[in-house]
């Protein structure tokens, strides 16, 4: 297949890979707090982890893993209450930060790990994926659910690494105390509301 004929197939997956990725949500959010507190490089660290768990994800619930929500619906409420206690657990940890600049914190940054489980206890991570993979993959054309996963992998990790570098500007630019405070607890309230949403779903 020729890569002009291609292009029909792989600018709609990019451009949902995109929305999904650089639309605001949890995972963002946590990207931003983090540009904002910790050095550049524990951003990233946790946008690897985030990318890597969807993108690992994404080829579970294309290889048929969300099967399992329609046949096991308590896995769904796992997923959903154990999303939303540690988007909480995110929120207060933000919420207690008292907005000093102290770089001797970032130990306590969030991590590659905590970026790729928030991704599996997300339930929209999964609907999305499955939205995703109904809508551009099917089982007779196994190329198009990795070809969907490669385009996914750098889209995703450049969208959420430039909420870090957003969070990285307001540190630059906004270094009152007063303000970050401000700044982390509406991070905070976003969160929260963020966890809500899966509440209410």
């Amino acid at each position: 297949m020729s890569g002009s004929s291609m292009l029909p197939i792989i600018l709609p997956m990019a451009a949902f890979a995109l929305a999904a990725s650089i639309s605001p949500g949890p995972v963002n959010i946590v990207c931003l707090s983090s540009g904002s507190h910790y050095p550049i490089a524990k951003g990233l660290t946790f946008v690897t982890g985030a990318t890597l768990g969807f993108v690992a994800l994404f080829l579970g619930i294309g290889a048929g893993l969300y099967s399992l929500l329609t046949v096991m619906p308590l896995l769904e409420d796992v997923l959903r209450w154990s999303g939303i206690l540690f988007l909480l657990y995110l929120s207060y940890q933000l919420f207690q930060h008292d907005g000093r600049l102290n770089m001797q914190g970032a130990d306590n940054a969030p991590g590659f790990w905590a970026g790729a489980l928030m991704q599996w206890l997300n339930p929209k991570a999964w609907l999305a994926s499955a939205a995703g993979t109904g809508a551009y993959t099917n089982a007779d054309e196994a190329y198009l659910l990795w070809l969907f996963a490669a385009l996914y992998l750098p889209i995703c990790w450049l969208s959420l690494a430039s909420w870090v570098y957003a969070g990285a500007f307001l540190k630059r630019y906004i270094r009152r105390p007063l303000v970050l405070l401000s700044i982390n607890r509406t991070l905070a309230a976003c969160l929260v509301i963020s966890a809500l949403f899966l509440l209410i779903e």
